[in-house]
């Protein structure tokens, strides 16, 4: 079952320049960087109440987030929809039909994640997510 919002990811060219931007917003910030060698992107993330706002550079040009960014542009990149049993709302996902993009990954923090096909949802890309 979806049970919150776990994160949302936003594209910049940039990551110290928008770390700087976002904490210009009252109660934003502080940041944690990471980088995460697999998607080839570094970030920076903190809490928003219950949920992350990720801010990811694209470090590879061939990486999907910057093949995202070259077509979109910076800005919104995908919301993250929190599960605590990730297997049993996959299950309930195939049931329903809905297509599955690449296969579970580990994401940041070790989080376990998994893409849906954006045709199922009027092209927003989302992914399910359960912390470990």
């Amino acid at each position: 079952m979806i049970t919150h919002i776990h994160h949302i990811n936003f594209l910049v060219q940039n990551l110290e320049n928008a770390v700087i931007q976002y904490q210009k917003l009252p109660g934003i910030g502080p940041f944690e960087f990471d980088q995460l060698e697999q998607r080839a992107v570094r970030t920076a993330k903190t809490r928003l109440g219950d949920a992350w706002l990720v801010l990811v550079q694209p470090l590879d040009k061939e990486s999907i987030p910057a093949r995202h960014m070259r077509e979109h542009g910076e800005g919104f990149f995908l919301i993250s929809l929190g599960t605590n049993n990730l297997e049993n709302c996959l299950e309930s996902v195939k049931k329903s039909k809905i297509g599955l993009i690449g296969s579970q990954r580990a994401g940041l923090d070790n989080w376990q994640v998994q893409d849906l096909d954006p045709k199922a949802f009027f092209s927003t890309q989302i992914q399910l997510t359960e912390d470990n």
